[in-house]
């Protein structure tokens, strides 16, 4: 088996998928999404099942009860990301479907596996296990997978999905691509300000940010240029952005820029008291930021993330995240 330590991205995207739930199945399976009645669906306990494979117990990732239209009763939805190589991973999805069909099979119906690949590698992730004889299948289980290294990422920026604006960065695009996808994310951002509240927002940037490659000269640029045409929404996404904060953007020229021009008006007044101004203004500038920042943490926090993955996200120390618990 050709394993690495999984990335500190699957707690986040756990999250994305426990809150986006009908979202993700909307993008990726809008045929699965036509037969689904969500109007019921709660999701279990997380499952504790022996990993036959890994010779270990695990949990699985995310299991929820739905309904399927014309099927009188519950199904249930296995949802298993999987972030790293693994080359017994179809047998594991096999052993955990049995193991679900063991112990549900009187209450649910249907059992759907759904495994989703965020690997950098772009692969044909195997997803079926066969086992036959001449002239007579034993078995033939197949579940239903998305590699979204293998998703072209121009597919999916003109979608108002919030799943697709959070994992854009983990779709195919070239070397040459990266700023272009930066860019068109950070303007599905903004269409989605208006549907969506701030916590929700939080989550899908603190994921996207998880994926994207920081480039501080880059997003620069490109926070110039949004701010340029789009100003209300450009400071609302600084607000937004924890990442940036990490890179110092906001310590950067575009705080130069604006207490520039702000000293430039007070100098008509008076040298002193544009002096005042300015450094007032500048100290009220931090710590509002400092403000805005401390509550993306406590939204990121209520909303599920534990400390020690939001200190991560945002650069800051562990002791300085569970002060604001």
């Amino acid at each position: 088996m050709d394993r690495v330590s999984p990335v500190p991205h699957d707690e986040a995207f756990k999250k994305l998928l426990e809150t986006f739930f009908k979202e993700f199945i909307e993008l990726f399976f809008p045929e699965l999404d036509c037969m689904l009645d969500y109007s019921e669906t709660r999701f279990l306990m997380q499952e504790l099942l022996v990993d036959i494979v890994g010779e270990e117990a695990r949990e699985l990732d995310l299991l929820l009860e739905t309904c399927y239209k014309g099927m009188d009763g519950f199904i249930l939805i296995h949802l298993e990301p999987q972030s790293y190589r693994d080359t017994h991973f179809h047998e594991r999805m096999f052993i955990y479907f049995s193991r679900l069909f063991e112990r549900y099979r009187k209450e649910h119906k249907l059992i759907i596996p759904i495994a989703i690949f965020t690997a950098d590698e772009v692969r044909d992730e195997p997803d079926m296990l066969t086992m036959k004889i001449p002239e007579h299948d034993i078995l033939r289980f197949q579940f239903l997978k998305v590699e979204l290294r293998k998703r072209n990422w121009r597919d999916f920026i003109y979608s108002d999905n919030p799943v697709a604006a959070a994992l854009l960065a983990k779709m195919g695009y070239t070397e040459r691509e990266a700023r272009e996808v930066r860019l068109q994310y950070l303007r599905m951002f903004m269409r989605l300000r208006t549907r969506f509240d701030e916590a929700r927002m939080a989550l899908i940037m603190s994921v996207a940010d998880l994926y994207f490659k920081p480039d501080p000269v880059q997003d620069e640029e490109i926070l110039q240029e949004l701010l340029e045409h789009y100003p209300e929404e450009g400071e609302a996404m600084m607000e937004l952005m924890p990442a940036w904060k990490r890179w110092g953007y906001d310590e950067g020229k575009q705080e130069g820029k604006t207490e520039g021009k702000a000293e430039g008006k007070a100098e008509g007044k008076a040298e002193g008291k544009a002096e005042g101004k300015a450094e007032g203004k500048a100290e009220g500038k931090a710590e509002g930021k400092e403000e805005a920042q401390a509550e993306i943490i406590r939204k990121l926090l209520s909303h599920g993330f534990s400390p020690e993955k939001v200190a991560e996200a945002v650069g800051i120390p562990l002791e300085e995240i569970q002060k604001l618990k």
